[in-house]
């Protein structure tokens, strides 16, 4: 990265935005009754494991890994004995869907239903983790349906929340993208802010994406970090990103870089975005995840286009 370290993007970077400036809500379905088990990493064996050596191997369920996948409980199931739920509902668009009239849903890496089994278990628990918060009891409901997901095998080595749909697809190449936990929560973090607009969306300028890529990197070590808590929280999708980066520690990117604004602002969203991450992160460190992560969720309904200063004056 070539941006120049300034002045660490804090909480008071948020106090200084804010005076630069002169969701569809869904009916909640009932609860869930069914329960079941699924085999999962938490949150991917990179960042658990500490091993920066590991690789895809073309999805090999190699001798190295064991250690890295848990036994979890999967709730709020339908019954069906497919992986739909209250708060997410998986398709596999190439693959052979997970099914099991047992609700367990137990695979490994080689296997493409080990993706959908993440896929749900990461989506409901982060759902979970919002409702217990107060949002759709004493505060506003965030996203309280169940999520479409796609997972698809084509070959393709992206993945991306689409607003029109209201889905979130995952794709393979190197690392298939579903197995880090990390890529789930960053695309899920973008169906929450297109959920807290009316209408549904979330970010058309430039500025306003860069605040939806900061926050869906946020979303992602702040969800990670509290069900499953690793060393280096700041690290982004440390096991998808074996496959592209270089250096190491492998990560997409970090949340406590120190970029500010707006001197390192460059127009690419998924770097500006690291400069909205580090405010955020920094808001965490000083309050806890659970005040923190109330106050930037709150701050975030109806604003669709904002610029960061027009944010920070909400957050602050």
């Amino acid at each position: 990265m070539n941006s120049r370290l300034i002045t660490r993007a804090t909480v008071c970077t948020l106090a200084f935005l804010a005076v630069l400036v002169p969701a569809a809500i869904a009916d909640k379905p009932g609860p869930g009754t069914n329960t079941g088990t699924g085999r999962v990493f938490l949150p991917n064996p990179v960042a658990e494991l500490q091993n920066q050596n590991l690789t895809d191997q073309k999805d090999a369920d190699y001798a190295e890994l064991q250690p890295a996948y848990h036994i979890v409980t999967l709730t709020n199931l339908d019954g069906s004995g497919f992986l739909r739920g209250d708060w997410a509902e998986i398709v596999s668009e190439t693959g052979n869907p997970a099914y099991s009239p047992t609700n367990t849903f137990e695979y490994n890496r080689s296997q493409d239903e080990f993706e959908q089994v993440m896929a749900y278990y990461w989506v409901t628990e982060s759902q979970k983790y919002i409702q217990s918060l107060g949002f759709g009891t004493t505060l506003r409901p965030i996203n309280m349906e169940p999520q479409d997901i796609r997972i698809n095998q084509w070959g393709l080595d992206n993945s991306f929340s689409w607003d029109k749909k209201d889905l979130l697809r995952f794709g393979k190449g190197g690392v298939d993208d579903a197995e880090d936990a990390e890529v789930i929560l960053h695309e899920y973090g973008h169906a929450i802010q297109d959920a807290q607009q009316t209408p549904h969306g979330f970010g058309f300028s430039i500025e306003a994406r860069s605040i939806g890529e900061g926050f869906a990197d946020y979303w992602a070590v702040t969800v990670s970090n509290m069900i499953s808590p690793t060393p280096d929280a700041p690290c982004v999708a440390d096991w998808d990103s074996v496959s592209y980066t270089t250096t190491v520690p492998h990560c997409l990117r970090r949340v406590d870089t120190n970029l500010h604004y707006p001197e390192d602002l460059n127009g690419r969203v998924h770097h500006d975005g690291q400069i909205w991450s580090r405010a955020l992160w920094d808001i965490r460190q000083a309050l806890g995840n659970g005040v923190a992560d109330t106050i930037i969720l709150e701050a975030q309904f109806d604003i669709p286009d904002p610029t960061m200063p027009e944010l920070a004056s909400r957050t602050v």
